[in-house]
């Protein structure tokens, strides 16, 4: 009888353990697994405004250089400047000029190219509305200030009198984390608004005032827009178009409604003389002219004045001088702006080309 028991005993345990086996063989991570890359890598990281520009470019640009790794980190500009003066990121991309504080801990021995430009556009989700809405600078501005606190507001409707808005609560959403997108939106309102500009001025983050909901990210803040009803926020034009999202008209400084797009994006860029990164940031603040969309910025690329390796500085330049030549006719299917002759030739220059 014991003898019996051992065997069954035995018998039970082998056909679990075969089980087991059959089990393993039908998980494809048991049969599979991953080949190490042993490429040198270069990795980018910072704004989320233009990390769908950025991805495409290493995409393509890849697919000529396959014996380099290129990898980007869509952190936010704070957090890639970080990195980058960290030494964790080979290139730090931003939508705000470097400041003099990260500026001295790099001991100035960086470059700041401008690599795209872009378009900040304030989406809304109102519940049933499937108008445009039209805000004026004043109205935009006491929103995000926490001023006006609802859409049946008598200054929304006076510029909005055949809209039916509702009585709702206004939910705005901005961004949690060290933004070059918020940097550039701020420093509009700082522009345009004494009172703005007073209590926070331009920044890249800062403690939004009243019952503001914070998401990470151009993404993060789109993708809660989205599902959050009468809600208003401010992201990169590309986001809110591919998310669907509605834009407002925005009043300019001539006076007129702009939607953004291409054409009224490439009037509100300043190309017609070239200053250092924060004097071209605060020139683009509020443009000029009848047709320009008022709220665009540039996106930067940090790069080293010199790199470990002889290969690495030459790869990187490499691939920069690529975005600026090349790599221009991608941004107008991502909904960016592609870069003047007279900004190319400028950044190239500060290549060494």
């Amino acid at each position: 009888m014991n003898k019996q028991i051992k065997s069954l005993f035995y018998f039970a345990v082998t056909l679990f353990s075969l089980s087991l086996t059959a089990c393993d063989s039908k998980n494809p991570s048991m049969e599979t697994s991953e080949t190490e890359d042993f490429r040198p890598e270069i990795i980018l990281a910072g704004s989320t405004f233009a990390s769908p520009f950025f991805n495409k470019v290493l995409e393509i640009y890849g697919e000529s250089h396959p014996t380099t790794k290129f990898t980007y980190r869509s952190i936010g500009s704070g957090a890639g400047i970080e990195q980058f003066i960290e030494g964790t990121a080979d290139i730090g991309t931003t939508d705000a000029p470097i400041n003099d504080k990260e500026s001295a801990r790099l001991n100035g021995e960086f470059e700041e190219i401008i690599v795209i430009s872009g378009m900040i556009s304030i989406a809304y989700n109102i519940d049933g509305l499937t108008d445009t809405l039209h805000l004026p600078r004043d109205v935009y501005t006491d929103i995000f200030l926490g001023n006006i606190t609802r859409w049946n507001d008598p200054r929304i409707l006076a510029a909005n009198p055949n809209i039916n808005l509702p009585s709702s609560a206004i939910q705005v959403i901005a961004r949690s984390d060290s933004s070059g997108t918020t940097f550039a939106f701020t420093n509009h309102l700082a522009t345009i608004s004494p009172t703005w500009k007073t209590e926070f001025g331009a920044t890249k983050l800062l403690d939004w005032p009243g019952t503001t909901v914070v998401a990470k990210g151009n993404e993060g803040v789109s993708q809660r827009l989205a599902i959050t009803k009468n809600s208003i926020s401010y992201v990169e034009f590309g986001f809110a178009k591919r998310l669907g999202l509605n834009v407002a008209r925005l009043e300019n400084k001539a006076g007129k409604f702009v939607l953004p797009d291409n054409k009224t994006g490439d009037m509100g860029l300043t190309d017609t003389f070239y200053p250092e990164a924060e004097d071209l940031a605060s020139s683009i603040a509020d443009p000029e002219g009848e047709s320009a969309y008022p709220i665009v910025a540039y996106t930067w690329a940090l790069i080293r004045q010199q790199y470990k390796t002889p290969d690495k500085a030459s790869e990187i330049k490499n691939l920069i001088n690529w975005t600026l030549e090349e790599g221009q006719s991608l941004a107008q299917p991502l909904y960016y702006l592609p870069l003047s002759p007279e900004i190319i030739q400028a950044e190239q220059e500060k290549l060494g080309l």
